[in-house]
């Protein structure tokens, strides 16, 4: 359904590797274009990795750190 009130500029961090064999990377474009029509698109981050295929690697899970680091508070 529509997204309202708070949650549409809620800040997103899409990650896709370039060789994914299971969920190609125009997939995930192409989600990410929908998910721009749904929030503000200035909150959409959309990054890809070279060589990646299905998995993660060191400097996706960096970028996800500086993500939650950039937009979750600290715990006290």
């Amino acid at each position: 359904g529509p997204i309202s009130g708070v949650n549409k500029d809620i800040a997103v961090l899409q990650c896709h590797g370039d060789c994914d064999p299971l969920v190609p990377v125009m997939f995930g474009s192409l989600t990410v274009e929908k998910l721009k029509t749904m929030i503000n698109p200035a909150n959409v981050t959309f990054k890809t990795y070279a060589g990646m295929m299905h998995s993660s690697s060191l400097e996706e899970m960096m970028d996800v750190k500086q993500f939650i680091d950039k937009h979750l508070p600290p715990l006290d």
